[in-house]
């Protein structure tokens, strides 16, 4: 399938992210470093052609407060979409990773998202991905979450968008997506 064109920011750095914690469907606010993160990225887009881009948002505190300050001088509207909200993470929302049973296999971080006891687990985020990207009718920016823009990246991109060595990062870049390739502004 063809996908419109994206624009896709992760928030900048958390208190809880600074931690170490995994966040999921909680929230905690930018640090100093994320707001530096998200006014980077403002800056990234700023020097883009954005003309007739929709302008989309996780209804997360943390996404919402990085949109506010990335798009504040390019966006007339940004609206939240709760299908872009991070991967539920269960009973270990807030808890120290550290103290979580650690991954195996070829990825142990992203293991760590299918062993949380009542997590949404890839297979439902990939679901709720896809269907937000089937109802795109446009180019858009989207501000969302670390999980939730891997997955995203790799439903429009296919497995290359997942070979950058920053994959579970994002903050302060973007991802540039047209058609079928992925580009890391920074």
């Amino acid at each position: 399938m063809t996908y419109p064109e994206l624009y896709i920011l992760r928030h900048g750095e958390t208190t809880w992210n600074a931690e170490n914690r995994m966040q999921g469907w909680l929230n905690s606010p930018l640090t100093l470093k994320g707001e530096a993160d998200a006014a980077r990225q403002g800056a990234i887009l700023r020097g883009r052609q954005l003309d007739g881009f929709a302008y989309l948002c996780s209804p997360s505190g943390r996404t919402v407060q990085t949109a506010g300050i990335a798009c504040a001088q390019i966006a007339e509207a940004v609206h939240t979409d709760i299908r872009l909200r991070e991967i539920g993470v269960g009973d270990w929302a807030g808890r120290l990773r550290d103290e979580l049973p650690q991954g195996t296999g070829n990825d142990p971080y992203m293991a760590q998202y299918e062993m949380a006891p009542n997590g949404e687990g890839i297979a439902v985020l990939s679901a709720r991905c896809l269907a937000f990207l089937t109802d795109l009718s446009g180019p858009a920016v989207l501000i969302t979450h670390g999980i939730t823009s891997r997955v995203i990246r790799e439903i429009v991109v296919g497995p290359d968008a997942l070979s950058n060595p920053s994959i579970h990062g994002g903050q302060g870049c973007v991802y540039h997506l047209k058609g079928g390739v992925q580009n890391l502004l920074t």
